[in-house]
């Protein structure tokens, strides 16, 4: 980097992190998700309105970080043991509200507008996901959070997790070879069984030796250090997998939460207090780079160019908007509880946040989705994560819950 550039660097920077902290601020205060405020910044500083700036490859390569590390908390905060309270219910939920959207994403996107069939899938992949971190706040902030329906949603969005996170090195790996070739999907599905069978085996092993060295290091700052250290080696081994980095950040993530239990019965001795060091530590991390990403996000989206006047952007943004919402609530209304507690589950499933702006970005960012394809899914993603806590607010209110 020249001097001139290095310095623009540092300004530049400055004014993501300051943006990003203001709006998600006001949002967080307006009682909306953060992400949303962060995104925005992404779209007032750049392009779109201000036209302030661009994302640098610098800028890039840090909301990558940032990407790496929300999966890792994601990982963290993943209770595999969920799925043994909720059992089929979860997964029928999961299941329904994985496969209904997808599959009406990519028929809408392929047979009604006519995209390419690689296209269509990164969009119905994109409508897969749901923001469960949302929800639980939303649940958390009403005293819903230990209710039964709270316990599906959670044990729902455990299986969701995974079952996206597969989807998405899927289709990472069908944006590089450039075509659907279901021999190298089998084999990538195949890397990541294996993947998520030894990295947490091994993640396991480092964490107890990690444990042990801070016992005692005479120095400040060994946890993050290397808990990072460990991030990164996972985000290059996934890679040198055939699978996306970020899958590396959600395995570490999963083997080092005080909630996950080895497969085949195995256990290792867990330190609740040690991996609450963990959370505790790396949360300052996670808060400082994430929202570089959805700042990026916003800052990649040229809203400028898109032709408002055309009917394809709206009919597009609105046929999707109503699969996202309907393909999570269908999962939920087909169960054979309380008609209360079905809506409540579909309600919260709905939010797409920051699992959908992953898989948007990266399908802008292979050069699948175009910059209208693109801004639609951004649409559509913002108003399901604003419209989710509003509508489960509202719904627990007309039922009297308190």
């Amino acid at each position: 980097m020249e001097a001139q550039a290095v310095h623009q660097f540092f300004f530049q920077l400055m004014v993501i992190l300051l943006t990003a902290r203001l709006l998600g601020e006001l949002f967080a205060r307006m009682q909306s998700p953060p992400v949303v405020g962060e995104l925005l910044a992404g779209v007032i500083l750049g392009p779109s309105l201000l036209g302030w700036m661009e994302p640098s490859q610098v800028i890039k390569l840090l909301a990558e970080i940032g990407i790496i590390l929300l999966l890792f908390e994601v990982g963290l905060d993943t209770d595999i043991r969920q799925l043994a309270k909720t059992g089929l219910k979860a997964l029928f939920v999961a299941v329904s509200g994985f496969v209904w959207p997808f599959a009406l994403g990519f028929s809408i996107s392929h047979f009604l507008f006519g995209l390419s069939l690689l296209e269509s899938l990164f969009i119905g992949g994109t409508l897969t996901a749901t923001s469960i971190g949302i929800t639980v706040r939303v649940l958390t902030d009403l005293k819903r959070h230990h209710s039964h329906e709270a316990q599906v949603v959670l044990g729902a969005a455990v299986i969701d997790d995974i079952l996206g996170v597969v989807l998405l090195a899927v289709l990472y790996d069908f944006s590089k070879v450039g075509q659907i070739d279901p021999s190298h999907a089998v084999r990538v599905i195949g890397f990541i069984a294996m993947f998520f069978v030894l990295a947490p085996l091994f993640a396991k092993v480092i964490s107890l030796m990690i444990r042990k060295f801070a016992k005692i290091s005479q120095t400040e700052g060994l946890i993050p250090t290397l808990i990072v250290s460990l991030v990164l080696y996972f985000a290059w081994l996934a890679h040198e997998m055939g699978a996306p980095e970020l899958l590396g950040g959600f395995a570490a993530g999963l083997a080092l939460s005080r909630r996950f239990f080895l497969p085949f019965g195995l256990a290792l001795h867990e330190d609740s207090d040690f991996t609450g060091r963990i959370e505790a530590q790396m949360l300052p991390i996670v808060q400082l780079f994430v929202p570089i990403f959805f700042v990026t996000v916003g800052l990649s989206l040229n809203l400028r160019t898109i032709d408002w006047t055309s009917p394809f952007i709206w009919g597009f943004s609105a046929s999707l908007f109503a699969v996202a919402v309907l393909g999570k609530l269908l999962g939920a209304l087909l169960l054979h509880d309380p008609w209360k507690e079905r809506l409540a589950i579909g309600i919260a499933m709905i939010p797409r946040g920051e699992v959908g702006l992953i898989f948007a970005e990266l399908g802008r960012t292979s050069g699948i989705l175009n910059n209208e394809i693109y801004a639609a899914l951004i649409i559509v993603i913002a108003m399901t994560t604003l419209l989710a806590p509003i509508l489960l607010k509202g719904y627990y209110r007309c039922l009297h819950i308190d």
